[in-house]
């Protein structure tokens, strides 16, 4: 038996399992909830987030407030895609929709990093998820085939996953756990976010320049990151002549 047969047949019984069934309509109704709020937050013309202007994320969202109309259009491409979601029989085309816009802020927190990388990168994989769920409609898609494929009956009797959903929680976590631990220091969602990060930390004076650079002296990210490792190679040094 080939792999490809293999993975064809695990996939077909996955499709007749109902807990799997309902982990799919879990996510897309999690992904729906997302995007809703945000569009009409976008729709109605108000900024999107309360983060202080100077914030690096702050400044992108002052500046897309101002683009007019694509502000809106993102809203609507959001609030469309949501619905789309939540819609079985078009459900895979607002998984295929939602993939771009989420990579997108996906990528958008990291560069800026954002407290919400977490939250960015379950719904990716939430998304992906879903892809893979409809991975049977997808092909058609892609391919421009005709679907002549009956879609599987949900077995009443299906066992309950514990290994997939044990994998899912291990992959929850360990997002968590790795972003706790990715960046050496981030913005914060506030100044005094920021600045309550530095208690702990060895070089206090460097944390709290960068706190400083951040939110009061509204320099970028990148300029403040490096004044940041300055002033960690100066507190270093100066801890190394005082011993």
């Amino acid at each position: 038996m080939s792999l490809l047969t293999e993975l064809e047949r695990l996939y077909g019984e996955s499709k007749r399992n109902k807990w799997l069934r309902y982990f799919a309509i879990f996510c897309r109704i999690a992904l729906a909830l997302g995007f809703i709020p945000s569009g009409i937050v976008k729709l109605s013309g108000e900024r999107f987030t309360a983060l202080p202007s100077n914030h690096p994320l702050g400044h992108y969202f002052d500046a897309l407030h101002l683009t007019g109309y694509y502000y809106t259009f993102i809203g609507v491409a959001q609030l469309v895609t949501a619905l789309l979601l939540l819609i079985p029989r078009t459900a895979l085309l607002g998984a295929m929709l939602y993939f771009p816009i989420i990579v997108n802020i996906c990528v958008l927190t990291y560069a800026v990093r954002f407290e919400g990388t977490r939250i960015a990168t379950l719904m990716l994989s939430a998304n992906l998820f879903l892809l893979v769920w409809d991975y049977d409609r997808l092909q058609h898609v892609l391919s421009f085939r005709p679907t002549d494929e009956d879609h599987p009956v949900p077995d009443k009797a299906s066992k309950f996953p514990v290994l997939f959903f044990v994998l899912v929680f291990a992959a929850a976590l360990s997002v968590v756990v790795i972003n706790q631990f990715l960046y050496d220091i981030r913005p914060g969602n506030s100044q005094l976010e920021c600045t309550n990060g530095c208690k702990n930390r060895d070089s206090q004076n460097a944390c709290q320049q960068f706190c400083d650079c951040i939110y009061n002296q509204g320099n970028p990210l990148n300029a403040c990151l490096d004044e940041y490792q300055k002033g960690k190679e100066a507190d270093a040094l100066e801890k190394r002549q005082s011993q």
